[in-house]
């Protein structure tokens, strides 16, 4: 009897990791006759293909929760799932310390796909030691940068599989054709864009630090695309230092490539990533890339420097002259750019989404 494949993600927000979830998923239930999803977030239904499972609870307004709660809720749909079929093989995209613990409980088999650098949640001497004693336990952990993949065996001592995200690049290219209005005033400054959630992990600080340092320098527009808990601090900074009429926030959007689209260069101010898709999704729309060198992914996706340019992590001024340098250098930042462009055949989306279906295989 063929297992069934649970795929774990309670809580659906819309970011990078959501991206390959959809991706990933849609793609499983053409190999495998069994993909079922748990979730609390039933906002993002319409996103996976008919044919698979959806694990979920009734009433929509658990959306509105946050994490931690939606956390606890789809471990009791997890629980109750497992002891009703054990004949199961657990692929967990989040909270994947307590969905590891479970599944071994349970005696089922469990893949933990790792989506961010150890540094951003290992801090203390006891997380640490947990996350080093559970990790273990899965049957395959899977990450999506080879840095990552050293990382955790530098840290953990886990010997983790590298499958990078699958990039759809005729689905991006397409979906930046359709109609939208522009969102930069003028035509004639240099436009610059950042798309993430609004969180200390994202760091949108460092950039507004480093556009208040530019202002009289540097003739730009600058336009910040998404939503979280720092949202107003990052407005505050804005009004705070007179920069309303260079910089402007934008609620997120389901469809960030019209978007990117419009900029000139792209900015990545992240303090940790995993392998950040906004980056790689910024170079198929030609758009050059100035990212901080935090672990992990984007010196890997710039080529250490040769596809782009890095700037020290939370340091404002090395960001300022990555800025200049390139609006003094567009010619030789343009010659980078298609290094970069020609390098993205290692995300290519079969390759990706085949060692998935190999490391799923398996374990069945």
């Amino acid at each position: 009897m063929e297992k069934k494949i649970l795929i774990f993600m309670p809580s659906i927000e819309g970011g990078g990791v959501e991206k390959n979830l959809f991706l990933v998923s849609n793609f499983l239930i053409k190999k495998f006759k069994k993909v079922s999803l748990i979730t609390i977030s039933k906002n993002y239904k319409k996103k996976f293909n008919k044919s698979i499972e959806f694990i979920s609870l009734s009433s929509n307004i658990w959306d509105n929760f946050g994490r931690k709660i939606k956390y606890v809720l789809a471990l009791i749909l997890l629980i109750k799932e497992i002891f009703y079929n054990r004949n199961l093989l657990v692929f967990s995209f989040q909270a994947n310390i307590y969905c590891i613990i479970i599944c071994k409980l349970f005696g089922v088999k469990v893949i933990s796909r790792s989506n961010s650098a150890p540094i951003g949640w290992s801090q203390n001497w006891l997380k640490r030691t947990i996350f080093k004693i559970v990790l273990n336990l899965a049957d395959k952990v899977m990450v999506n940068s080879l840095q990552f993949k050293k990382d955790l065996k530098k840290e953990f001592n886990v010997d983790a599989i590298c499958i990078y995200n699958p990039l759809n690049i005729k689905e991006i290219k397409q979906k930046s054709k359709k109609n939208t209005r522009s969102i930069f005033k003028s035509k004639k400054k240099l436009k610059i864009l950042n798309i993430g959630r609004f969180t200390e992990q994202k760091d949108q600080k460092t950039l507004l630090k480093s556009l208040n340092y530019l202002k009289r320098d540097l003739d730009y527009e600058a336009v910040l695309v998404g939503k979280g808990i720092l949202k107003d601090n990052l407005i505050k900074y804005i009004e705070e230092n007179n920069l309303k009429n260079n910089i402007k926030i934008l609620n997120f959007v389901d469809n960030p490539y019209k978007l990117i689209k419009q900029a000139d260069i792209f900015v990545l101010s992240s303090r940790f990533e995993g392998l950040p898709n906004v980056l790689l999704e910024a170079l198929v729309l030609n758009k050059f890339v100035i990212s901080s060198d935090c672990p992990t992914g984007p010196k890997e996706i710039l080529l250490n420097g040769k596809g782009g340019l890095l700037f020290k992590t939370g340091n404002y001024k090395d960001l300022v002259k990555k800025i200049l340098y390139y609006n003094a250098n567009k010619n030789k930042c343009n010659k980078l750019l298609k290094i970069a462009i020609k390098n993205l055949n290692r995300f290519d989306y079969q390759r990706n989404q085949i060692k998935y279906y190999d490391l799923v295989k398996s374990l069945l």
